[in-house]
């Protein structure tokens, strides 16, 4: 397990996934803000790859976000695109609806950063997020990200184009100890 000061990531553990799918997927509207295209419901059972890991798949690492201090599941982390050539990757996180506005995400977010530049040897971290997504927003900035760009009406969320904002953070750049 990987561990920051409030959170582990560790492996996604089968009861783990009908609990993300009802809190997280199941959710349309979180559903929709979270994904690139139109929320579906999903099959319960059904080997979704957003809940069901492949181990053979090398681009996209996922993980279940644990709390330190007893273990409860309370979201989803993963380092997705993963380029090995180019050493970048991007972040992607989803907390439980009663886990939000704990300082997990700061934490979630400080813990890939180690997993990207430390173990995997990263140059390049990138974050994706809706211009109106502030917790993500905080998140990112606090642990050293920098606002690149902004995607102008990019992205089709419940009827309306919303901005999306590009996050990165190079390697020299990152301060482990950012959020302390």
């Amino acid at each position: 397990m990987l561990r920051g000061g409030k959170v582990g990531l560790r492996a996604r553990h089968e009861d783990d996934i009908p609990i993300l799918r009802t809190e997280l997927y199941d959710d349309v509207v979180n559903g929709s803000r979270a994904e690139g295209g139109p929320w579906r419901p999903i099959t319960p059972g059904s080997k979704d790859p957003r809940l069901v890991p492949d181990d053979k798949e090398q681009g996209v690492v996922p993980f279940s976000v644990v709390e330190l201090n007893g273990g409860t599941l309370v979201g989803m982390a993963t380092l997705w695109g993963i380029d090995n050539h180019n050493r970048s990757a991007h972040i992607g996180l989803g907390l439980l609806p009663g886990a939000r506005g704990q300082g997990y995400g700061t934490d979630v977010v400080a813990v890939l950063c180690h997993y990207g530049f430390i173990v995997r040897g990263l140059q390049r971290l990138q974050i994706e997020t809706l211009s109106d997504n502030t917790a993500m927003l905080r998140s990112a900035e606090r642990n050293g990200f920098v606002r690149e760009g902004v995607l102008r009406s990019s992205a089709w969320v419940l009827g309306e184009f919303l901005d999306e904002v590009v996050l990165g953070l190079l390697a020299h750049e990152w301060k482990p100890d950012a959020t302390a």
